[in-house]
């Protein structure tokens, strides 16, 4: 692991940001696809060599600074680029009942289940209507009329109904393209990122500082967690709290990894392994995780818990 920084294996939307200011000013040459990997590494490099700094090929919060312009992302900025990638989902990615949620959509998954699809829909609609009707075309007015439903039964049904494929992850058209095209919007992307903020982020970190889980990772660990698994259930929190009593190591990362085996252990059985190795990885701050090698200063972390 090295020194914090925007490295190799990290991506989203900030690599997008820092690889369109090192393209403006000569230093790649490559595609932007928020992808980092050894382009745009020697494109830092080049960077910090014309600055000149110490060329780690790591965009360190000086080199972000000095190429982009920008202050260094925000702790909610970083969390949301690492869950994203974990949860493999961009903002116009939509996908059908696969998992019982319904359908989910955007760039942390957010399903009909839970009504983060009709909040976001709702949100859009009362902002820029014709936004709607422009991605969504002759269906609007049906989108609406489902979204506008709280009867679980019936939008379950529904959802079942568009779902394609042997486990259903597919989308039929016109809803397939049509979640697309509005999640390819700024606003979409906006309230995408409001919504996460609000519904998720805030209240993760309430969890992280009630469970003491340190500095940066553990507020990561407890973004994920909120995000994937709903937060920490009830009966793992006072598991939680009795083995840490007992516990010789009580440090912030000792309570990470205990959390992390704990929120693993309380997934559904098909996904209890997947869970676990995600959760570890994000609590020790490197991991594999999908076939995804995770170095979590890689990601813009700082992996030392504050004194």
């Amino acid at each position: 692991m090295g020194a914090k920084g925007m490295g190799r294996g990290c991506f989203g939307d900030l690599v997008n940001v820092l690889q369109v200011a090192l393209q403006q000013q000569g230093f790649y040459t490559g595609a932007v696809d928020g992808d980092f990997g050894g382009g745009t590494e020697r494109a830092v490099q080049a960077f910090q060599a014309s600055a000149g700094r110490q060329q780690t090929g790591r965009a360190d919060p000086p080199t972000w600074q000095g190429a982009t312009g920008l202050p260094w992302p925000s702790l909610f900025e970083r969390c949301l680029q690492v869950t994203a990638r974990l949860e493999g989902h961009g903002y116009q990615t939509v996908a059908g009942n696969f998992d019982g949620a319904g359908l989910t959509w955007g760039i942390i998954g957010f399903t009909l289940q839970h009504g983060g699809i009709q909040a976001l829909v709702r949100e859009a609609m009362l902002r820029d209507p014709d936004l709607v009707r422009g991605a969504f075309g002759a269906a609007t007015d049906e989108l609406l009329e489902r979204m506008a439903d709280a009867d679980w039964s019936r939008l379950k049904g529904w959802a079942d109904s568009i779902s394609l494929g042997a486990n259903l992850a597919g989308v039929a058209q016109p809803w397939r393209d049509g979640f697309r095209r509005l999640g390819a919007t700024p606003l979409m992307k906006q309230l995408q990122r409001e919504r996460a903020r609000r519904e998720y982020f805030e209240p993760s970190q309430a969890t992280a500082q009630a469970l003491g889980l340190g500095g940066e990772l553990g507020a990561a660990l407890a973004f994920d967690i909120h995000v994937q698994n709903g937060g920490v259930k009830a009966a793992d929190r006072r598991t939680f709290a009795a083995r840490m009593a007992r516990a010789g190591d009580r440090s912030p990362a000792a309570r990470r990894v205990l959390l992390a085996d704990l929120v693993g252990a309380s997934a559904k059985a098909r996904w209890r392994a997947d869970v676990t190795a995600r959760k570890r990885a994000i609590a020790t701050g490197v991991g594999e995780v999908h076939g995804l090698r995770l170095d979590m200063s890689a990601w813009g972390m700082d992996l030392v818990d504050p004194a």
